[in-house]
């Protein structure tokens, strides 16, 4: 027996998140407080998308959508394709900044083919919806958050990608520093080498590890918490801007890091008052989303979020 598509419209929220976090690489991520809105019906045929916000006349309008490709990825696991799919993207996540603005859009499309198959979350449950997602992305740091939210340790085991979610202390103050310019994610692991010195490994894995305390018990901590000799200072010379940002943030105690694979950078504390970055970069304080990428039907309402939670919120 063939799957059976609801006829109405469906819609999905997704976050957008930062990787690494400093000395996390590839391995951590947070859910952010800025969303882009998708939603999608299913079609006598054809492929419809429209786009608004971000990226609006440079991304693709047909199949080859990053949000359709995972809606199809995600299909072809249930089994079956619907004829056609009209899709709409109110996008607000900055595109290739640093801020998993790929991530959603990948999230986003797996959770809406599962909203639009009927019983498509047993079929396909969080676990499995991580994996496809991660397959997707090439690494599970930024959709684990994004479908999770809160704060995430992903890995990935013999089964693919897994991740745990842990809520973020009270003390945990994101802001975003958001240049003008883009950077790319396979620009910037071009420039990382192939092997880094041992005590450099081992020193990031101690700040990793204060990292998950730092962030979930004891935000005093997040300063040398955040410390990092894997990623950063390789990327450095390539991202001179941001990497000068971190140095006078963290100059006046500020936990900075550069935020994913940058250019964007995140400071998970309190930011002076006087502080100024310059006016080519663009500040925002943002909250920690505690929901992750929630499907629902018609108009998505960000107001009705409620704070992180330790659980999985459903």
């Amino acid at each position: 027996m063939g799957l059976t598509f609801v006829t109405a419209p469906v819609s999905v929220s997704t976050p957008a998140t930062s990787a690494n976090l400093g000395p996390g690489f590839d391995t951590l991520g947070l859910a952010l407080t800025r969303y882009d809105d998708l939603t999608a019906r299913v079609t006598g045929s054809g492929c419809t998308v429209e786009v608004s916000g971000q990226g609006a006349g440079e991304l693709p309008a047909d199949e080859t959508h990053l949000v359709v490709r995972a809606m199809l990825a995600t299909f072809d696991e249930l089994g079956e394709r619907p004829a056609g799919l009209a899709v709409s993207c109110v996008n607000r996540i900055p595109q290739a900044r640093g801020m998993g603005s790929s991530s959603a859009a990948i999230v986003g499309g797996v959770q809406l083919a599962r909203g639009l198959v009927v019983g498509g979350t047993e079929l396909i449950d969080d676990a499995a919806a991580l994996r496809i997602a991660a397959r997707l992305e090439g690494h599970p740091d930024n959709v684990a958050p994004c479908l999770l939210g809160g704060f995430t340790v992903a890995w990935t085991g013999p089964d693919g990608a897994r991740a745990v979610r842990l809520a973020p202390a009270d003390g945990v103050r994101p802001t975003v520093f958001v240049p003008a310019e883009r950077g790319y994610t396979a620009t910037a692991r071009a420039a990382l080498p192939s092997e880094v010195p041992h005590r450099d490994a081992a020193f990031n894995a101690g700040r990793s590890a204060l990292l998950v305390h730092a962030l979930t018990t004891d935000p005093s901590l997040l300063f040398p918490a955040t410390e990092d000799r894997l990623h950063q200072g390789y990327r450095a010379e390539g991202m001179p801007g941001t990497a000068s940002l971190v140095a006078a943030l963290r100059s006046v105690g500020v936990a900075a890091v550069v935020s994913g694979a940058g250019p964007t950078v995140l400071a998970l504390t309190e930011v002076p008052g006087d502080f100024h970055p310059g006016a080519h970069w663009h500040s925002e304080v943002l909250g920690v989303d505690g929901a992750g990428a929630v499907v629902k039907g018609g108009m998505v309402e960000h107001a009705e979020r409620g704070p992180v939670a330790a659980g999985r919120k459903s």
